[in-house]
């Protein structure tokens, strides 16, 4: 295999800030290529400054183990992600980079997308307009629309710009109770929090009651990740689902979080990759949780890699391309049959999308 790396940087059409006063106007990433003969793989890593991660970082491991990878023989994507596992044991973004881009490659190949490489089917039409022997077919989950912290008179406007089905509303202000109080006036569509790691355990069990009676859907990783006692007495108290993010972060997490949470939300990066997320899924259904993927605001191509795995999940958050202003790659489409947040079938090969350069606008 030849490798090739370089760094992405992609504008947000607002600045995007999470609890804790978290805010990032761009969002820097790793892509690679993994090319063999005429086929060609791609892969992404956001850089996290929370979880330490540099472009920089990647890039330098990258060229320092560049003949173990060009050497590696790609028979089983599986396979490249143990050799990767052992070969970068503490750099789980860049494992998902190129596991990524390994697959891509793969299904590229093997002349299918990655979806059916896995022997799961993309359904388009609901159970109601067919027989019943179809009457177990679900459609894969909408796509959610994010909206990062503002003041709230400038959070409705970022609502009233963006209509969309299903709304992803970051939280872990002063104001939160505020905050959805006046979005609800604006939407009746369902509406998600994400805390971030951001409440205390006092402010979680007074503002999720007051967040079920605004019709919030569900609320994720309301505390801090080593917080099990205050999760233990919002598990109790029942009111909404709690999904898991930051205390959810690698496979040996599962287990763990179906104690203390209704689902956990999957990112690929960090758990470094698509190989260890199917593990990951299969151990969740298991312990008869819901499963999430999300998003580290990826573009085409990591969200691409996050589609491919709509047939498995409860609910999806890949709207990374929504809220940036440049797009990186073609055939993601977030519209389907004219309905937003409806992602349409990836059935290229690989990843189902095509890098561009220069990046469309």
């Amino acid at each position: 295999m030849e490798l090739s790396f370089w760094e992405q940087s992609l504008p947000f059409e607002y600045p995007f800030t999470i609890s804790n006063g978290r805010t990032k106007t761009h969002q820097h990433s790793l892509m690679v290529r993994l090319s063999l003969g005429n086929w060609v793989g791609f892969g992404e890593a956001p850089a996290i400054v929370y979880y330490n991660m540099t472009v920089a970082g990647m890039m330098e491991q990258l060229e320092k183990n560049r003949k173990l990878i060009e050497k590696f023989a790609l028979i089983d994507p599986e396979r490249f992600w143990h050799f990767l596992h052992h070969l970068f044991p503490n750099d789980p973004f860049l494992v998902c980079a190129l596991d990524m881009a390994g697959w891509d490659l793969w299904g590229q190949m093997k002349k299918q997308p990655i979806h059916q490489l896995w022997g799961t089917e993309w359904h388009t039409h609901s159970s109601s307009n067919h027989s019943a022997l179809t009457e177990n077919i679900s459609l894969p989950p909408i796509c959610d629309y994010t909206l990062g912290i503002d003041p709230i008179e400038k959070m409705v406007q970022k609502m009233e710009a963006h209509p969309w089905p299903v709304y992803k509303v970051k939280v872990g202000t002063a104001y939160d109770i505020e905050m959805i109080t006046a979005l609800r006036v604006h939407t009746d569509k369902p509406i998600r929090v994400d805390a971030n790691a951001g409440w205390t355990t006092e402010e979680a069990l007074f503002k999720i009651p007051a967040l079920a009676s605004l019709g919030v859907e569900l609320v994720e990783q309301p505390l801090a990740i080593d917080n099990w006692e205050g999760m233990e007495q919002l598990k109790k108290q029942g009111i909404l689902p709690l999904f898991a993010d930051e205390s959810c972060v690698m496979e040996k997490d599962v287990a763990v979080c179906a104690n203390y949470f209704d689902g956990i939300n999957i990112k690929l990066t960090k758990c470094s990759g698509l190989t260890p997320a199917l593990r990951m899924i299969k151990e969740a259904r298991a312990l008869g949780l819901k499963v999430m993927m999300g998003s580290m605001n990826e573009s085409v191509i990591g969200s691409a890699a996050i589609a491919q795995f709509l047939p498995q999940l409860d609910y999806v958050d890949m709207d990374g391309p929504l809220l940036m202003t440049e797009l990186n790659g073609v055939g993601l489409d977030f519209g389907f049959q004219g309905e937003p947040g409806k992602i349409a079938p990836l059935n290229h090969y690989g990843l189902g999308v095509q890098y561009r350069t220069p990046f469309l606008k």
